[in-house]
């Protein structure tokens, strides 16, 4: 890649909190780069290799209006995370880059009629029972064991297989984005090395910055839209679920890079992209590969979504066991489930007329405003609810999609909080175990592994976890969530802040 000195590059203010780089900067742009942040936000995304990415994302064949990169948005593989790229379905192309290797990572919120005091002295125990029936951590297994033949057909029915197995409850579809299912799925297009990786992982938390945490309502901005997300005071208890498509997804990413990159050396409009930056591995829809790779996906997009609902199944069971009640008396219903690592076919309005995209959002959720047929009829009225969680120690948020968002961002928002430290960084600045202590000082009970080998160099750091993942190696999601609202691109309707945290 050759860089070019941020300072040199033409970032011109659209409004407030929007920014464009202008196509003619480049003669590889076929597009503007468009960059959603604050004054505070930019200079962050000046100071690693985000601007550069949103720049050359605009290299895709096929991308129509402009690249978009969100007010979390920070360096990534090819793509920035919080990178969003919109190709015409026929004639444009798909990334793997633009996707990521953990294929629908996303977040599921759950609520509770439970209020804080009422779980106060029970959390321990929770997190000890959700600590063992969801393994979290680096190539752990799930507890559901399944045949080979059971994982092509998740991988073809999504969070539908699950339910059906008794594993969560019908209305758990409706309250899962596409269903918990993108119907083109083929679970024939993943290697069988994949499989192998991800067969043994059905129902588990993974490591880096998958969590699962126990939240408590601490601030209402919408009571109207709230409620009708289920969330109707404060002190309210609710969870939040973070993980994704785990070694399955991460096996597919690997194998589609490695086949693409041959593929664009033989065509020489994708040669000329791949010469760019290698990480931009692309090729057309139209071509077998590029469907092969979007069927794939598709498949592991529904792993994750069945993965996060065997999560909800054990989350539920945590709660009956501690509190003695059925999930039901407890009113422990899904909010919403949200992919943030995706390509999906969806139309868009481009230029006064409706086309057939597809929409790659990387680190960005997808926020239909009110109306959008896509919406479960659960929420149409009032719009898609955005979840966006913060880091250890901050607030999280929950907002719902815009007309905006709609007009400007295909309907996506961000994801969430958006990393502005790189985990090698922060491990030489933080101390996991004071991390943990400053936490459970604030009232939030933390559980992790703990790590028993000693390392070559350097003091031992038992909770080294944590240290990775401290509040400090990430953007105030406050700061973000506010930009989001200046912007119109989402519309807050509640924060939460944690009363107990699984850190994978």
């Amino acid at each position: 890649m050759n860089m070019v000195n941020v300072a040199d590059i033409p970032i011109n203010k659209i409004r407030k909190g929007v920014f464009e780089i202008p196509s003619d900067y480049k003669k590889f742009m076929r597009v503007p780069a468009r960059l959603y942040a604050s004054t505070e936000l930019l200079d962050k995304m000046k100071a690693d290799q985000t601007i550069h990415q949103a720049i050359n994302i605009t290299s895709m064949p096929g991308i129509v209006k402009y690249s978009l990169t969100m007010p979390d948005g920070h360096q990534g593989y090819g793509f920035p995370i919080g990178g969003i790229v919109a190709c015409d379905f026929d004639e444009g192309v798909i990334s793997p880059g633009g996707v990521g290797y953990d294929i629908n990572c996303g977040v599921r919120l759950m609520k509770t009629d439970v209020l804080e005091d009422e779980i106060r002295p029970h959390i321990p125990q929770i997190l000890d029972t959700l600590f063992e029936n969801i393994p979290s951590g680096l190539g752990l297994s799930g507890k559901v064991k399944m045949s080979y033949a059971e994982l092509d057909e998740v991988l073809a029915e999504g969070s539908k297989w699950v339910v059906e197995k008794g594993y969560g409850w019908e209305e758990d579809l409706e309250r899962t984005e596409n269903g918990g299912r993108i119907e083109e799925a083929n679970p024939q297009k993943i290697d069988d090395k994949s499989k192998k990786r991800g067969a043994p992982q059905l129902g588990s938390l993974g490591s880096g910055n998958h969590f699962l945490e126990l939240e408590v309502v601490d601030e209402i901005f919408d009571p109207e839209v709230a409620k009708k997300f289920g969330i109707c005071e404060t002190g309210q208890v609710a969870i939040l679920l973070h993980t994704g498509g785990r070694g399955l997804s991460h096996g597919v990413c690997t194998y589609y890079l490695r086949e693409f990159e041959r593929e664009m050396r033989q065509d020489k409009v994708l040669s000329q992209v791949l010469d760019l930056e290698r990480e931009l591995a692309c090729t057309y829809l139209s071509h077998n590969l590029g469907m092969d790779y979007f069927e794939a996906m598709s498949a592991c997009a529904n792993y994750a979504w069945a993965n996060r609902q065997i999560g909800t199944y054990f989350i539920r069971k945590a709660f009956e066991e501690s509190l003695k009640k059925s999930a039901e008396d407890m009113g422990m219903n899904l909010v919403y489930d949200v992919a943030h690592n995706v390509a999906k076919a969806e139309e868009h309005e481009v230029d006064g007329k409706k086309r057939k995209l597809c929409v790659h959002r990387k680190g960005a959720t997808r926020a239909f405003s009110a109306g959008n047929e896509n919406i479960s009829a659960l929420y149409r009225d009032v719009g898609q609810p955005v979840l966006l969680p913060g880091s250890m120690g901050t607030r999280s948020f929950l907002l719902v999609g815009t007309k905006t968002g709609k007009k400007e961002t295909f309907g996506s928002c961000a994801h969430g909080s958006g990393r502005e430290m790189s985990r090698t960084k922060a491990m030489k600045i933080y101390r996991g175990s004071e991390i943990k202590k400053e936490l459970e000082s604030n009232g939030i009970v933390v559980k992790c592994r703990e790590r028993t080998k000693k390392p070559r160099k350097g003091p031992f750091d038992r909770y080294g976890e944590l240290a990775e993942e401290a509040h400090g190696a990430y953007k105030n999601p406050e700061v973000v969530v506010s930009c989001c609202e200046e912007t119109g691109i989402g519309k807050k309707v509640a924060a939460f802040r944690a009363i107990g945290i699984i850190k994978g």
